[in-house]
């Protein structure tokens, strides 16, 4: 009996370390080995590439235009304390990206075609700036915000005059309004 009470305290704490996700908002300073560019600017590829390296045990990725010009991952040695930085995501090793489910808000989601107004925005990491366009607009069905870095230098609001599909692309959140 104590040999299945203690196989299932080892099973809850294996479910909860591997259920865990990388931290949207947060960065790990310290402890780097090695940092690199994402040219896919996907913060998935940093998350993958430390599960591959028997050294990792943390890594941070940082957008484009926010710490530097590239998107870029750094492998860590050791897990460092994470600090509230809008830039980046980071996580442990063992914890894919997982993007926050917000309603209406769709992260890392793009959806192509039906542009009718293309908006230059401040950067917001929540996409709510854009979104709120669209609501204020008649017009406006959907919405795409993109990250500075990825189309330009600078945010951009793409309002839609009707629903397209979503596809996966990291520069991007977007959402539905009507």
């Amino acid at each position: 009996m104590r040999h299945a009470l203690a196989f299932m305290c080892l099973s809850v704490a294996l479910l909860t370390c591997v259920s865990s996700s990388a931290q949207m908002e947060y960065d790990r300073p310290g402890g780097d080995y090695t940092s690199f560019v994402v040219k896919s600017g996907d913060p998935a590829a940093c998350a993958t590439t430390c599960e591959h390296d028997a050294r990792c045990r943390a890594w941070a990725f940082s957008y484009p235009v926010t710490e530097h010009a590239d998107a870029v991952c750094w492998l860590k040695s050791e897990v460092p304390k994470r600090i509230a930085r809008t830039c980046c995501i980071s996580g442990v090793r063992g914890a894919g990206v997982a993007e926050p489910r917000a309603g209406a808000i769709e992260f890392s989601i793009d959806r192509l075609g039906g542009d009718y107004r293309n908006l230059e925005l401040a950067a917001d990491p929540t996409g709510a700036t854009c979104k709120s366009a669209c609501e204020a607009d008649g017009r406006c069905r959907a919405w795409t915000y993109v990250r500075p870095g990825y189309v330009g230098q600078t945010a951009r609001c793409l309002l839609k005059d009707r629903i397209t599909p979503p596809r996966r692309k990291p520069c991007c959140i977007s959402g539905v309004v009507r």
